[in-house]
């Protein structure tokens, strides 16, 4: 006879749900029904209850002109400490669970935020290799202009028989009537130097896309050569934080006043100059410390940055006023000096 199946072999079997593991984002597990709190009210209860009956009834008989009112006052004097005591139990029960529950929550946002910042890092780890890429070829475009250049100087530097001997012979039969080609290397015209009102607005970028002024200022402060320089690291610097999250705007710095800049601009370090280390936003301290240990890229933007905004802001305050020095202080790019100032250790 073929064998019979029994009914939970035909039955499909069915997948067991299983609990969904959150890990740290999980709801923190249930406690005790009963707590050393709820133990402690009960004791002082216990206590309360005995220290009334002793007392009250345990003098003496009780009075026959005891009224209703005195009843009533009686039994409110033995309930309203016991509320109390279950009321403070409840209370200190509550602000426990709250604590645990505002640990947690910073836990929480804690590893959101390393999770973020270790996406960003693996994300600029791989743009490292155009990166390279693109500094490779800067190198190698700048030896090329180099070496034109190292030719040039040789042929200004040698004499008549050795430049005649590196001219080709064709060139010398040609009519000496005709012009001359000009030679690639004209100077361009002196562009006038920028004032300190542009400067400054400048140094802080346009607002939107909609700030037409600042975009024509922006525009011609990179005509100065200086200036451009630390437009263009600053500029760089800023996006590098802004993938971390970091805005200047976001900060707030503490004021300095213009003589501790001006102490800085003559070539002091380290602690008189402290307090223009104003930017005390922990999180963004510590996220920009952490990418530069980590990120070489980053690492080398900001050292750039800060020998450029040196290097400029000794010469602009040589000719700044305090109010012109104040005013730059505001800017984005001296917010993101004083944060990254902090960081590498120039204000220590």
């Amino acid at each position: 006879m073929p064998s019979s199946e029994t009914a939970q072999d035909r039955t499909p079997t069915q997948a067991v749900p299983t609990a969904l593991d959150l890990g740290l984002y999980a709801r923190a597990e249930a406690g005790p029904k009963i707590t050393v709190i709820e133990i402690v009210a009960i004791g002082v209860s216990l206590l309360w209850i005995i220290a009334v009956v002793f007392l009250g009834f345990g003098g003496g008989e009780a009075s026959d002109a005891q009224t209703g009112l005195s009843m009533l006052l009686s039994f409110l004097a033995v309930i309203l400490p016991l509320a109390l005591i279950w009321v403070a139990a409840m209370a200190a029960r509550t602000a426990r669970a709250l604590r645990q529950e505002a640990a947690r929550l910073q836990a929480s946002i804690d590893a959101m935020r390393a999770a973020y910042v270790e996406q960003q890092q693996r994300q600029s780890m791989e743009m490292k290799p155009e990166l390279v890429q693109k500094l490779d070829d800067l190198v190698a475009a700048q030896a090329a202009a180099e070496t034109k250049l190292a030719t040039f100087t040789s042929l200004r530097t040698a004499g008549p028989a050795e430049i005649r001997a590196a001219v080709p012979p064709a060139a010398l039969l040609e009519d000496p009537a005709q012009p001359q080609p000009v030679l690639g290397l004209v100077q361009p015209a002196e562009v006038e130097p920028i004032s300190v009102a542009d400067f400054i607005k400048a140094l802080n970028f346009p607002e939107n896309e909609h700030d037409k002024e600042g975009f024509r200022t922006l525009r011609r402060a990179l005509e100065d050569r200086a200036t451009e320089r630390l437009i263009r690291a600053s500029q760089d610097v800023l996006t590098l934080l802004s993938q971390d999250g970091i805005y200047m705007d976001d900060l707030r710095p503490d004021r300095s006043r213009p003589e501790v800049w001006r102490r800085f601009a003559k070539g002091e370090r380290g602690r008189p100059i402290a307090a223009l280390g104003g930017i005390h936003d922990r999180s963004s301290l510590v996220l920009a410390a952490g990418r530069m240990r980590k990120d070489p890229v980053f690492r080398d933007a900001v050292h750039h940055f800060l020998r450029h905004f040196d290097r400029t802001f000794m010469e602009f305050e040589k000719n700044a006023s305090d109010a012109e020095i104040a005013e730059l202080s505001d800017t984005r790019t001296a917010r993101a000096f004083m944060l990254l100032g902090r960081v590498t250790g120039t204000f220590d």
